[in-house]
């Protein structure tokens, strides 16, 4: 059996984690495109919109990534500490539920007391833990993947002021462009859950988008 404490995750980031982070890039970009008067707005206005919105979600890029690495550590520590724990039950049920709190309750509702014993015994197969738990190569690279999902997720909504010189067709390009890479996300999502019309859940991405890039605006974010 393979020890899952000293061997790095084979995927560096799920689907829905890849998804979640771009559509967490987009609502934050959009936050700064939708605050601009393009009215009023002049170049140095455009400017200054620019390299907030690239700084911002460099810098969430940053944090989320830390905080990925932090929640890897926390879980493994928890993996390590439930497998000691059952390894160390005097009771058979004691283990049994300590296994079950583990699984999700859809699978633990339908295991057998014969079931569980024989995943006890696996895991009293598992090789032992080390120590203290250990980030690993690849948490790195996921953590790095995060950052850049986060960050790139960015530029299809900044390049339209760049590249255009009337900022209220750039500003309606940049929407367009957000809303198009929302309704693309919410269909990856809904293809992921196993959806028939993963469509409405894209339909569905782009107003919880608008929404939320509107209140982050409202709330002064």
């Amino acid at each position: 059996m393979a020890n899952t404490f000293t061997e790095p995750h084979k995927c560096l980031l799920d689907p829905v984690a890849r998804v979640s982070e771009i559509i967490f890039g987009l609502i934050m970009a959009l936050t700064f495109t939708g605050s601009i008067s393009v009215a009023a707005a002049g170049h140095e206005e455009i400017q200054l919109m620019l390299v907030g919105a690239i700084g911002c979600n460099l810098a969430w890029g940053l944090v989320d990534a830390t905080m990925y690495l932090i929640t890897t550590l926390t879980e493994r520590s928890r993996d390590i500490a439930m497998l000691r724990a059952v390894r160390t039950a005097s009771v058979a049920a004691d283990a049994h539920q300590i296994i079950a709190n583990a699984l999700p309750p859809v699978v633990a509702s339908v295991l057998s007391p014969a079931e569980f014993e024989a995943l006890r015994g696996q895991l009293q197969r598992v090789p032992e833990p080390p120590l203290r738990p250990r980030l690993h190569r690849d948490d790195f690279l996921s953590a790095a993947a995060i950052c850049l999902l986060v960050f790139l997720s960015t530029l299809p909504v900044v390049i339209p002021f760049v590249c255009m010189q009337n900022a209220l067709r750039a500003l309606r390009v940049s929407n367009g462009i957000a809303i198009l890479m929302l309704f693309i996300a919410g269909v990856a999502l809904g293809r992921h859950a196993g959806g028939q019309r993963p469509w409405r859940m894209g339909l569905v991405m782009v107003v919880v988008g608008s929404v939320l890039s509107l209140l982050t605006i409202a709330l002064g974010g």
